[in-house]
């Protein structure tokens, strides 16, 4: 268990916090004219994201964490665990369901993502940036829907819902943004 004080702080280094892993993403070191020096620093949560202020003294210890990340290739869901595979060592790694929350929606079979690892506990998984999916249900296009802007939902083949263009048809390839789940274009 590693400690390091205020005067370490960079941006993006991980600390354990009341049990939480965190990174740090701001930092400023104050020095007031009256009273002894402190420290004000965001900090971002790595499970849920959320951001938080804090302030301390100069000085401070805190626990410092190792955080890593590693690509692993998406083989198969089977029911309960999504299986991935590190490309080195062709080592399988079963990760729950509940732990990828949202992000399921986003995995294709044999995509490549990233696994945040904080020490040696898995924190997260990350879906590739862009997925390039097909169009497994949506609405009809007709001749002469190209009005600007106008979109209908199309569910892809990884069940996700999102919003195209009112020209593509069911079988089309798209490529999907899967930070906010925005069409990016035709394939």
């Amino acid at each position: 268990m590693a400690t390091i004080t205020t005067a370490d702080f960079k941006n993006g280094i991980g600390l354990r916090i009341k049990d939480k892993v965190v990174t740090i993403v701001e930092f400023q070191h104050v020095k007031p004219g009256k009273g002894g020096a402190f420290v004000r620093y965001k900090t971002k949560d790595i499970k849920t994201g959320r951001v938080v202020e804090n302030t301390c003294n100069a000085g401070t210890k805190f626990e410092s964490v190792m955080l890593s990340t590693r690509e692993m290739q998406y083989l198969y869901n089977d029911g309960n665990d999504f299986i991935f595979m590190d490309n080195e060592t062709y080592e399988q790694v079963p990760v729950p369901e509940d732990f990828i929350a949202d992000n399921a929606k986003w995995l294709k079979e044999n995509d490549v993502c990233q696994l945040l690892y904080a020490d040696d506990d898995l924190m997260g998984v990350n879906p590739p940036m862009f997925i390039e999916v097909q169009i497994t249900q949506t609405d009809p296009g007709f001749k002469g829907d190209t009005v600007q802007g106008s979109t209908k939902p199309a569910t892809i083949e990884t069940g996700a819902v999102v919003q195209v263009p009112m020209y593509l048809n069911e079988g089309e390839m798209i490529k999907v943004d899967t930070r906010d789940g925005k069409f990016v274009s035709r394939v």
